[in-house]
């Protein structure tokens, strides 16, 4: 006799918490919160590939087995197709109009995108400080941050255009990006050379959106172009429009229905019933920061469920905005390593990936006899979203070993236990290839 049953996740949840006899839950399957069945997730982002980060903090982690997500700006990485490049009317004809017509609404988009060009000392500092007003809704002193950098270039009488160099000294090299990639590391696209979005025309940012994907799906194929993160964590509603239809995530904003956010500027800690799944808790290590607070970040992980932590480091050893010793991040990599049973520690791009997998899958377990048949699929494109979701099935108490075998890929495991009976965890790739459960004779 048969007996099949479709879970949808709301059931799931709910017979995974009901204590009962254990071989009636015979064959009960659910999809786990994380992977591996882990308490919480954290990923560990660093921006702008300042070399000290490749130097000093990549071999820490590798030795620790961690890995991380670098979102890159391409242009400065030697062997770089793309360039800085202004589109727009020539630099001469708009530095002789500002003489006459000030900055406004009207003319920002293209002054801002013409100023980091301009032949003028401190004209990437002068953009940036533009962006960082017009973002904050102070409008009037973006206008006054342009206007002087234009009677500079007017004084100077130069129309010179003057590619923007975002970083000097030493450089990380393609070849041993792709050494780390192949290593497990995830590389994202953090624009060309990291200019305010926000207050650029629409092909200066296109641009440095696209020409970033494009640089690095050539060094690194097209697994490396799935998330991104907009400098300086802008959430800039018109920039955020334009990024989520170059990328399939972005670090800066996350709009799931399943998913909350808290980013770095927020001072709310997880643990709010937002009635939500899933809670990404993002934290910028600074300076200020130092490792006991780092720590208790982690600690506050460890009481909840839920919880995505974030953590967005810049500089390391002098090197980079915000720069931090390499031997903090040491210390800190050590203790989240002391809890790694409950951390499941992964890229950017692969807890995405799981937990939209796991939040439009489709489940259905079937059991006969000693027998349990379980399919999994989801709604997404399997090209895409690739990444094994973990399973938790019920087995019988009698189970020493369990075989579990998806196509031509086999494993064993012996069976663990909670209060609704015995159990076996394993992971499983959605699609149309169904999993079957056994004992081990």
């Amino acid at each position: 006799m048969s007996r099949t049953a479709i879970f949808s996740l709301g059931v799931m949840l709910a017979l995974a918490s009901c204590s009962r006899d254990t071989d009636r839950s015979f064959g009960e399957t659910q999809i786990t919160k994380w992977q591996d069945d882990k308490t919480a997730a954290i990923s560990i982002t660093y921006d702008d590939a300042t070399i000290n980060q490749f130097r000093k903090v990549l071999p820490i982690m590798d030795s620790l087995g961690l890995k991380a997500t670098f979102y890159i700006n391409t242009t400065d990485i030697p062997g770089s197709q793309f360039a800085p490049k202004y589109f727009g009317r020539p630099l001469i004809d708009i530095i002789k109009e500002s003489a006459k017509t000030p900055t406004t609404l009207d003319n920002l988009f293209e002054r801002a995108s013409a100023l980091r060009f301009l032949d003028i000392e401190n004209a990437i500092e002068a953009h940036n400080s533009a962006g960082a007003l017009f973002e904050q809704g102070k409008t009037d002193e973006a206008f006054k941050v342009v206007d002087e950098a234009f009677a500079k270039a007017r004084r100077k009488n130069s129309g010179r255009e003057v590619r923007p160099v975002l970083l000097t000294g030493e450089m990380i090299t393609w070849d041993e990006i792709r050494n780390f990639a192949k290593n497990g590391h995830e590389f994202g696209n953090h624009t060309l050379s990291h200019p305010r979005l926000a207050v650029l025309t629409e092909a200066n940012l296109l641009y440095e959106l696209e020409k970033g994907k494009e640089e690095i799906f050539n060094q690194l194929g097209p697994e490396h172009t799935f998330s991104a993160e907009c400098p300086f964590g802008t959430e800039n509603e018109r920039v955020m429009e334009y990024a989520h239809k170059i990328h399939p995530a972005l670090r800066n904003r996350m709009p799931e229905p399943f998913l909350v956010e808290l980013n770095r500027s927020s001072t709310e800690l997880p643990g709010i019933d937002h009635g939500k799944e899933y809670v990404q808790w993002q934290r910028g290590p600074l300076k200020k920061h130092g490792v006991p607070e780092m720590k208790s970040w982690v600690d506050t992980l460890l009481t909840h469920n839920n919880v995505w932590l974030v953590l967005t480091f810049h500089g390391v050893d002098g090197i980079g905005w915000e720069a931090k010793p390499h031997q903090e991040h040491r210390e800190y990599f050590a203790y989240m390593k002391l809890h790694e049973t409950k951390l499941w520690i992964a890229t950017f791009k692969d807890v995405t990936k799981y937990m939209r997998e796991r939040m439009s899958a489709s489940l259905k377990a079937e059991n006969q006899d000693e027998k349990i048949r379980v399919t999994l699929s989801h709604s997404l494109d399997k090209s895409l979203y690739n990444v094994p979701l973990t399973l938790k099935t019920y087995v019988k108490s009698d189970w020493k070993e369990v075989k579990i075998t998806q196509g031509n890929q086999s494993l064993t495991r012996k069976p663990q236990t909670d209060q609704a009976g015995a159990y076996v965890l394993y992971p499983a790739m959605p699609g149309d290839t169904a999993i079957e459960i056994a004992s081990v004779d």
